[in-house]
């Protein structure tokens, strides 16, 4: 995630961290490239152009902007919701601590159950990134984390221990049942933010609407330059890329918040947020808490 003040003016066309330039860059080069050898070769052989007009590409360019407001919506909505589903972690992820440590008196029993939720964290950030987390859960549940490699669903096998020691501190006479009935609560929540994470980073958009709005982006910006070449001679090249620009940008940014819990600029923060869980577990325990993850050239991961 990029974190950054708004640039001035002298500074918006230069930013290129978190911008989607670098992405569609061989695109626009692309294009304005075609562009020039159309303008070279109407020029070449003297084609009469004067009855192409860009008055068609306005009614290919309203179609077009349907195709990139319905899959730009729906990436952001995706992008918003898992957002919403990780504050929601940080959330529930505060509300066990507290409960925890106003029910479960026995400390080794409430600090391994709590230690065990921040791996739970750590899991779930791994698994939605497909990436290897075992390393930070080892932090916080030591040489147990090396009994997750025989499990599919490593957050989910988290949240099955932390219900047996829940279930084993019912059994102890630590806490009642209502008690039990709230950790449980606690656990089921996360649970089933997990399912929310599983299905957005599980289903993606219909591919069917991405060759759609590529095809026809790509048509546009090829036939383009002849409706340009007439009316802008050597500028088209220069015109061809910027909507070249407008469409693939919007349709690579989109694909950027579709996955959401990527490692991309404008994925979003998973560390920071595990760290911040973190911080409200160690504090709540009284241990000493790390600082919060801070941004590396605008860049928060």
């Amino acid at each position: 995630m990029i974190v950054r003040p708004r640039p001035n003016i002298f500074q918006l066309f230069f930013v290129m961290r978190g911008s989607i330039v670098p992405r569609i860059l061989p695109h626009m080069l692309g294009f304005a490239a075609y562009a020039a050898l159309v303008v070279a070769v109407v020029r070449h052989f003297a084609f009469d152009m004067s009855d192409f007009s860009i008055a068609p590409f306005g009614l290919i360019a309203i179609t077009l902007s349907i195709y990139l407001g319905f899959r730009n919506n729906a990436a952001y909505d995706r992008w918003w919701e898992a957002r919403k589903l990780w504050g929601q972690l940080v959330f529930d992820i505060r509300n066990l601590a507290r409960a925890a440590t106003a029910l479960i008196e026995e400390r080794d029993r409430h600090r391994a159950l709590l230690m065990n939720a921040l791996a739970f964290c750590h899991l779930l950030r791994g698994q939605l990134r497909r990436v290897d987390a075992t390393a930070e859960a080892k932090t916080f549940i030591g040489a147990e984390a090396d009994g997750l490699a025989g499990h599919a669903n490593r957050p989910d096998e988290m949240v099955r221990r932390m219900g047996r020691q829940v279930g084993a501190a019912r059994k102890a006479g630590e806490i009642d049942a209502i008690g039990y009935r709230i950790l449980d609560e606690r656990l089921a929540s996360l649970a089933a933010l997990q399912a929310g994470c599983e299905r957005i980073a599980g289903t993606p958009l219909p591919f069917a609407y991405t060759l759609l709005l590529q095809r026809t982006a790509h048509i546009v910006c090829l036939l383009l330059p002849f409706g340009l070449v007439a009316s802008t001679g050597w500028a088209t090249p220069l015109f061809t890329a910027l909507i070249a620009y407008t469409f693939f940008g919007l349709d690579a940014l989109s694909e950027e918040l579709e996955d959401p819990f990527g490692t991309e600029a404008n994925d979003l923060a998973l560390d920071g947020l595990c760290r911040v869980c973190e911080i409200s577990v160690l504090e709540a325990l009284g241990e000493p808490a790390p600082p919060m993850l801070p941004a590396k050239d605008f860049f928060l991961s």
